[in-house]
């Protein structure tokens, strides 16, 4: 599989002036690396990427890749809504060797599906890496159609999509509609193993941060044919992947973080940390899972 099975979002550490703290990043890194994950994703929505500038992210692209090497997979978030940019700052990605792209839906400007289907095209013929898409209407004001996805799916560079719509009938959809030439991941934890079961290949998770290993333990054993098995995993981290996004994500995730001993810094504007019952949510889950 080329982006592997579990990959985290992973948050961007600040320090107590909210910049960007690189050196943590490059902790939490090979953190999740030897915690059950695949691959690391960065500058993502739980990455903040909305408050990065592009200065911020092509650093944060390379400390990652220096400190995970060839041990994970490194995805570089490069979407935005404006498709020059996101030409752009792909392009810069690929200089510093990261091993895929990935491409949120244009957020704000409501693009038709011929619109995005000319904006992803563009910025993936540009590139020169696999690209990953990312589907998460909730956020973007926009979904991509399954039928926008088959026709994505037959350029070379688009190889996978994070489906985030929430919709288990879209996901079965584009895979009736694309079969292996798009992998499907989960862009939600609490719907791993529903999408697994339509024809997904894994997840890239919030939750990846304080239960890599958990997860990754989840997806094997349904892949190894042990479905009961995984149902169980499923029900036991269950209120942990509900409990990051009890708020904006990843205000949640960085708190649970804290909780974990790693240190990671606040969120920054227009962001704000949880406020207490949030963070009796959030503790609450992970004790009960045994993750504190």
């Amino acid at each position: 599989m080329m982006f592997g099975q579990v990959l985290t979002a992973m948050v961007t550490p600040f320090n107590e002036q909210m910049e960007v703290d690189y050196d943590k990043a490059q902790k939490l890194a090979d953190y999740l690396v030897s915690n059950g994950n695949d691959g690391i994703v960065v500058a993502g929505t739980t990455g903040e990427s909305p408050t990065l500038s592009h200065k911020e992210k092509l650093k944060l692209f390379q400390v990652v890749k220096d400190a995970v090497g060839d041990k994970a997979i490194v995805i570089a978030g490069t979407g935005s809504n404006s498709t020059k940019d996101s030409i752009e700052l792909t392009k810069e990605a690929a200089k510093i060797g990261v091993n895929g792209v990935m491409l949120v839906a244009p957020y704000y400007n409501k693009p038709s599906q011929e619109g995005l289907y000319q904006h992803f095209k563009a910025v993936a013929e540009a590139a020169s890496l696999p690209v990953l898409l990312y589907n998460i209407p909730g956020r973007t004001g926009i979904n991509i159609a399954p039928e926008t996805l088959a026709r994505l799916a037959r350029l070379e560079q688009i190889k996978a999509v994070k489906e985030a719509s929430g919709d288990l009938e879209q996901v079965s959809r584009i895979k009736m509609l694309c079969g292996d030439s798009l992998a499907v991941y989960s862009g939600d934890d609490s719907l791993t193993l529903p999408i697994l079961s339509v024809g997904g290949c894994g997840i890239i998770s919030v939750a990846g941060h304080i239960a890599g290993k958990e997860i990754k333990n989840m997806v094997e054993l349904y892949f190894s044919g042990h479905t009961a098995e995984a149902a169980i995993a499923h029900r036991d981290l269950y209120n942990v992947f509900k409990a990051m996004f009890v708020t904006a994500n990843p205000v949640p995730v960085k708190y649970a973080l804290q909780l974990k001993g790693l240190d990671v810094g606040s969120v920054r504007l227009p962001l704000v940390e949880a406020d207490e019952e949030q963070k009796k949510v959030i503790k609450d889950a992970l004790e009960k899972a045994n993750l504190l």
